[in-house]
């Protein structure tokens, strides 16, 4: 996936989840935040970030905050960013060949699974999770505790019983990652979740990408210890 219009600046602090103040060109600018999680060991003051402007007339705010340098890595913070890119490398083979068919936002049970495909005969769900939480080269998941994310996985492991294939994908939004490990100290439940999907079938995969100011591209696989 690729933005236009992309603008560097420097974050200043976040009033809320939803609007930050950087300084651009020499003044204060208020901007819309596209992700709503904690972020708090990115989105740092002085923090280099990256804003994409849109010239809608209807916006309270002419940018969207997408990206922040932590340190020498460059991590993407756009929450829609992950589905995005997953589905164009869905539809392109990125997971397995020959895909017949592909549905996002798809209604199963009491949930919204991210896509719904079919190769061949197979029915297969997946949900997809963005991470922009790491140390030391080791990215998790959440960072914040997740009841929504809890439930995505009881419905996962639900639909395995009713012939479908399931998959948890976290799209780990920056490079350089060597494994990823669920969150246990934020978020024991979805730790716990997370292993007992696996052990009931539940395909588990991360994936890392290669990130640029105006870009986010899936390009390599990240080992998944579920392991206590």
């Amino acid at each position: 996936m690729r933005y236009s219009n992309i603008t560097r600046a420097t974050f200043l602090s976040r009033e809320n989840r939803f609007v930050a103040t950087v300084s651009l060109s020499g003044r204060e600018e208020k901007v819309h935040v596209k992700n709503t999680g904690r972020c708090r060991e990115l989105l740092v003051p002085g923090a280099p970030v990256y804003l994409v402007h849109s010239d809608a007339k209807t916006r309270k705010y002419a940018y969207d905050l997408v990206a922040v340098e932590k340190g020498s890595l460059l991590v993407n913070m756009d929450s829609q960013a992950p589905n995005q890119e997953f589905g164009a490398w869905l539809k392109h083979g990125g997971l397995m060949e020959n895909i017949t068919f592909v549905k996002p936002e798809y209604t199963y049970g009491k949930s919204r699974i991210d896509f719904y495909f079919e190769r061949n005969e197979e029915k297969h769900l997946v949900e997809v999770k963005g991470v922009t939480l790491e140390e030391n080269g080791v990215c998790r998941f959440p960072d914040a505790p997740t009841q929504r994310g809890v439930k995505h996985l009881e419905e996962l492991t639900h639909a395995l019983q009713e012939g479908y294939n399931a998959w948890i994908c976290f799209v780990v939004q920056m490079e350089g990652m060597t494994l990823f490990q669920p969150n246990r100290d934020t978020d024991p439940a979805f730790a716990k979740a997370l292993k007992a999907a696996a052990d009931a079938g539940v395909h588990v995969k991360a994936f890392g990408c290669h990130v640029t100011p105006d870009s986010m591209e899936i390009t390599y696989d990240i080992p998944v210890d579920l392991n206590e």
